[in-house]
């Protein structure tokens, strides 16, 4: 990797670190990070792979109450790079299932780096408080932007030691693995997308959306239809379903309908 990729790495890490917290523009998502590293190394169709591959799983991560998701930001960044590393000797598939299998385990490593960077983050809060007793809203800014600035660094720096390792001791590594432990790589990759899908399912599972799932397994054995077209489809469905519900709070909410009007229907069987 040359030193302007590597440059370029540490500032998609930096950023994909900072958006783990502020959730503007997504770059801490696995779909986005992935290929932004992919783009500035050169090789931005195994990033995309990697990234899509990834996201299916971080469709299920989300912070409930004092329960914090896996790190998706270093996941995905990580990962990224492993990748990245691996394909100067190694095949694609091999390279990509090894670091989608590391994913996890980074994605859990990257919780005691967060849980870090909040306690440090502590007193600045307290540095703020003195501030804003002063009305110095420069000064507030500052520290605000310092602590956001901690998010980004535990991402960068982790990105920039990965960087450093040399492409040939990755690739001797992924090329020493025996055939039984990259088929169970493989396997557990094509798994991802399913364990992610299931989280998902496992928090919206409603009555009014069980047909919806039931529909789009139907609509998806239909060979001709293609994935631009099962998404104009979901789109379409999606838009039906919010004109349903509004026209049943302005008309059919009289009769004491709950203003879901498949969940009316439902709840009369």
């Amino acid at each position: 990797m040359n030193p302007i990729s590597m440059l370029l790495v540490i500032v998609v890490a930096f950023f994909a670190g900072m958006e783990g917290i502020l959730d503007e523009f997504q770059f801490h998502q696995p779909l986005i990070a992935c290929t932004l590293i992919g783009i500035v190394t050169g090789h931005p169709t195994e990033g995309i792979i990697l990234g899509g591959t990834l996201q299916m799983m971080a469709l299920g991560w989300a912070n409930i109450g004092a329960a914090v998701a896996p790190d998706a930001a270093l996941a995905s960044v990580a990962s990224a790079i492993i990748m990245v590393k691996g394909l100067g000797g190694a095949d694609m598939e091999t390279a990509i299932n090894t670091a989608i299998a590391l994913a996890v385990p980074l994605s859990v490593a990257g919780l005691f780096l967060t849980m870090l960077c909040r306690t440090i983050a502590i007193p600045m809060v307290h540095f703020m408080d003195a501030e804003a007793e002063k009305a110095n809203f420069r000064g507030v800014e500052m520290w605000q932007l310092l602590a956001i600035g901690l998010q980004g660094i535990r991402i960068a720096i982790p990105a920039a030691m990965l960087c450093m390792i040399p492409a040939e001791a990755v690739t001797a590594m992924l090329q020493a693995m025996p055939d039984w432990l990259a088929g169970g790589m493989a396997v557990g990759g094509g798994m991802v997308a399913a364990v992610g899908y299931a989280m998902v399912i496992n928090m919206m599972a409603t009555p009014e959306v069980w047909p919806f799932f039931a529909l789009g397994f139907v609509v998806a054995c239909i060979p001709s239809i293609t994935l631009i077209g099962l998404g104009v489809i979901g789109v379409a469905l999606a838009l039906i379903y919010l004109g349903l519900k509004d026209l049943a709070k302005q008309g059919g909410g009289a009769s004491g309908g709950s203003g879901d009007p498949l969940g009316d229907i439902l709840n009369d069987y």
